[in-house]
């Protein structure tokens, strides 16, 4: 039988191994040229396939397959095949192997990983912000939507198709009950746990079985410390966890454990169960993005507890960098295009596709990435949904990034591990950091 580490363990290997192949390759499938984005030549009809990490009924697909279908009704022999991988590990360890082995097809999902910048570095993604001005659409999406798919550097390679808030939903009633506030500050946090857990309710509900959103608490201390540099200086081998921004972090984190903020148990908790927490009135507080507006802002919440939920966004801290309206805000995984690939049919099926997506995914109810489509409000929304859509044209430019699109695989795990560790009180906050700038300096080699 294998185990869930030995199984962890050959993911990790099989990825180690591609980006090593992928180091060694240097571009080597050659001659494309990605600023090239308006190809002479005729448009031949074939198939496009597209590699994606998105749910098979999500907004995203079945608008692109209305415009693909859509588009193959006036270009008889075009479609678009897509390939998907909804499991984030399984499909991140195949669009790596196959950018080892120069065998991406025409457009691939990514986030802007180290990975990604070395492909786009070795002229193998078509520049995003030339296709976009040549198609003159570059004025239409949202500054925080395109930088959350930039590098570092500030290229970009990657085209958003969601744009998301993400918030801390509460209960008024029971912050009412428990006589606490709106937390002003980041420090206030354990404060209100402790007023929460004595009037008997669970704080904080936490997918901790994921783990993902616990890594969201570790990267919100530095970003109103930082912004982006901790994380960018991080993940490059010029900062460390024992950093003041990383120290305070650590044991902010620490203390969030220490008063009770999270459900016992909540390690094993999953995302649904986690919701469940908040829904049915037994958690005071659950932070999660507005992909989840069709069940928190509607008249599909439980009437118990519908008239008492509200939001606030990031508190800030003393001595913060960043804006009260710059957090989380992120436009999802991006879709790449393939240099070596593209040519007149691609540009022109983007080009079409591009032009009305918005359109389409915005009738779902959803963010568009662009601010040319007005998003429609659901018959049974309550006022939140109308809150939040509008709050979205009103974000700052900073974006307080995800970790784990940010950090390498290896040290990514090792991360979520330590987290854990740390809220439990099974290791200090020295011990913490001790561990993870281990564990970076480990696989930054």
């Amino acid at each position: 039988m294998v185990t869930r580490k030995r199984t962890a363990a050959l993911l990790t290997a099989a990825v180690t191994a591609a980006a090593l192949a992928l180091s060694g390759c240097g571009g080597a499938a050659g001659g494309a040229d990605p600023t090239d984005v308006n190809p002479e030549g005729e448009i031949e009809p074939r198939e496009i396939s597209w590699l994606l990490s998105r749910p098979a009924d999500g907004g995203v697909i079945t608008a692109m397959e209305q415009i693909a279908d859509e588009y193959a009704a006036d270009h008889p022999g075009v479609s678009l095949n897509l390939i998907t991988t909804p499991d984030r590990p399984s499909y991140i360890q195949k669009y790596e192997t196959l950018a080892a082995a120069n065998k991406l097809p025409e457009l691939f999902d990514t986030d802007a990983t180290p990975f990604a910048q070395k492909l786009a570095g070795q002229d193998r993604m078509v520049d995003i912000d030339l296709l976009l001005a040549d198609l003159g659409l570059d004025d239409d999406y949202r500054e925080a939507a395109l930088s959350y798919q930039r590098f570092d550097d500030g290229s970009l390679y990657m085209v958003p198709f969601e744009f998301q808030l993400e918030v801390f939903w509460y209960n008024t009633a029971i912050f009412e009950q428990a006589g606490v506030s709106v937390p002003a500050t980041l420090d206030d946090f354990p404060a209100m746990c402790t007023a929460l857990r004595s009037a008997g309710v669970t704080p904080i509900a936490l997918d901790g079985q994921d783990q993902w959103p616990l890594e969201r608490y570790m990267a919100y201390y530095p970003f109103r410390l930082t912004g982006a540099d901790f994380i960018q200086d991080l993940k490059n081998g010029d900062a460390s966890f024992a950093d003041p921004a990383g120290q305070a972090a650590a044991q902010w984190l620490a203390d969030l454990g220490e008063a009770g903020c999270f459900a016992e148990g909540f390690s094993s908790t999953g995302y649904a169960d986690a919701q469940a927490l908040f829904t049915s009135g037994k958690a005071a507080v659950y932070n999660i993005g507005t992909w989840e507006l069709g069940n928190l802002a509607t008249e599909a919440l439980d009437p118990a507890v519908q008239g008492s939920v509200d939001y606030f966004t990031l508190p800030t801290v003393e001595g913060a960098v960043t804006a009260e309206n710059e957090y989380v805000t992120p436009s999802g995984i991006g879709m790449a295009v393939n240099a070596q690939t593209y040519d007149p049919l691609v540009r022109d099926f983007l080009g079409y596709a591009l032009e009305r997506y918005p359109e389409i995914y915005a009738a779902t109810g959803a963010l568009s990435p662009t601010t040319t489509a007005q998003t429609t409000i659901p018959a049974d929304a309550t006022d939140l949904y109308s809150r939040l859509v509008t709050q979205a044209d009103e974000v700052g430019t900073a974006i307080a990034m995800p970790w784990d699109t940010q950090l390498d695989p290896a040290t990514n795990t090792r991360l979520q591990q330590e987290l854990t560790l740390l809220v439990q009180g099974d290791i200090t906050p020295e011990e913490f950091t001790e561990t993870m700038d281990a564990a970076l300096a480990e696989n930054l080699r």
